[in-house]
C-alpha cells in the first residue's frame, strides 16, 4: 500500500536532498564574500549549503530562515565543525538583528518565495536597514522555463539519498506558468528501513519576477542597481540571474 509520507522524516532531509548538491552558484558567493571584507548575511539559509561553505573559508555568516528545523540543523553542523556561522529562525520579510553587515545574499529562489511585490518590498527594506552604506545585496532569480525545449526534454532523473536507512527520492514532474507565479510539482517518495513505500506530491510556487523588475524595486528601497551577474545553467539545473544592489548612503 502506498501512503502519504510520514511527517517524522522532517523538512531538513528533503531540503538537503533537493538543494544540498547544488554548487553552480558557490563561486559567485565566494567572490562576493571575499570582496566584502566583513560579516555576511544570508537570506533563506536552509540547512547551510552556502553559509557553511563561506564559513569554512573564514567568513562570519549569519543565516536567516523561517523554518526552525532547518536553522537547528545549520547551527548543529556549524558547531560540529567549529565554523563561524550562526542562524536565526525568522522571516526574511520582518527581521531586526541590531547590527549591520558588509554583504547580504539571497541564493537560489528565495526572493521568489516572498508572496509578490509587497513581500519583496518588506524584505528589501529589512535588508537595507542591515547593510552598511556601499554594501551589496545579491539576490538570485531563476526561470524554470529557461532553455526548456518540450520536444527535446527527457524525464529528469530523481535525486536520491539514504537518510538513516530511509531511501528518499525526489523528482520534478511538472512546471506550469500562471499569471503571477510559476508552479513546480515534485514527486517525493520514501522507503522505510522495513521496505514500506510512502509518497506525496509537493507544489512550490515561485513569484514570476524578472531581474529588471527586482532591480527597480531595490532602487525604490534605498539601493543603487548595478549590472546583473549570472550563474550558468548546468546539466541538471537552470541558470540564475543575480540582481546586484548597492546600499545607498
Amino acid at each position: 500500500m502506498v501512503r502519504l509520507i510520514s511527517p517524522n522524516i522532517g523538512a531538513a532531509p528533503w531540503h538537503d536532498l533537493e538543494c544540498g548538491s547544488y554548487e553552480a552558484d558557490l563561486p559567485l558567493w565566494r567572490e562576493l564574500a571575499d570582496a566584502a571584507g566583513g560579516p555576511l548575511l544570508e537570506l533563506g539559509c536552509g540547512t547551510g549549503r552556502v553559509a557553511l561553505d563561506l564559513a569554512a573559508r573564514g567568513h562570519r555568516v549569519t543565516g536567516l530562515d523561517a523554518d526552525a528545523e532547518l536553522v537547528r540543523v545549520l547551527a548543529a553542523r556549524a558547531r560540529r565543525r567549529a565554523l563561524p556561522a550562526t542562524a536565526v529562525a525568522i522571516d526574511v520579510r520582518s527581521f531586526e538583528l541590531g547590527r549591520r553587515f558588509a554583504l547580504a545574499i539571497a541564493p537560489m529562489q528565495v526572493v521568489q518565495l516572498l508572496g509578490g511585490p509587497e513581500g519583496r518590498a518588506r524584505m528589501l527594506a529589512c535588508a537595507r536597514a542591515h547593510l552598511e552604506p556601499g554594501a551589496m545585496l545579491a539576490a538570485a532569480l531563476a526561470d524554470p522555463f529557461e532553455g526548456f525545449d518540450p520536444e527535446a526534454a527527457r524525464p529528469p532523473l530523481p535525486d536520491v539519498r539514504d537518510v538513516n536507512e530511509w531511501i528518499l527520492s525526489s523528482t520534478p514532474v511538472a512546471v506550469r506558468a500562471g499569471e503571477a507565479t510559476v508552479e513546480i510539482d515534485t514527486h517525493r517518495q520514501a522507503v522505510s528501513p522495513s521496505g514500506e513505500l510512502s509518497e506525496e506530491l509537493v507544489t512550490i510556487r515561485l513569484d514570476a519576477v524578472d531581474a529588471d523588475t527586482l532591480a527597480g524595486e531595490g532602487e525604490a528601497s534605498g539601493f543603487r542597481p548595478l549590472p546583473h551577474r549570472r550563474v550558468p545553467e548546468t546539466r541538471y539545473h537552470v541558470g540564475s540571474t543575480v540582481v546586484m544592489l548597492e546600499a545607498r548612503p
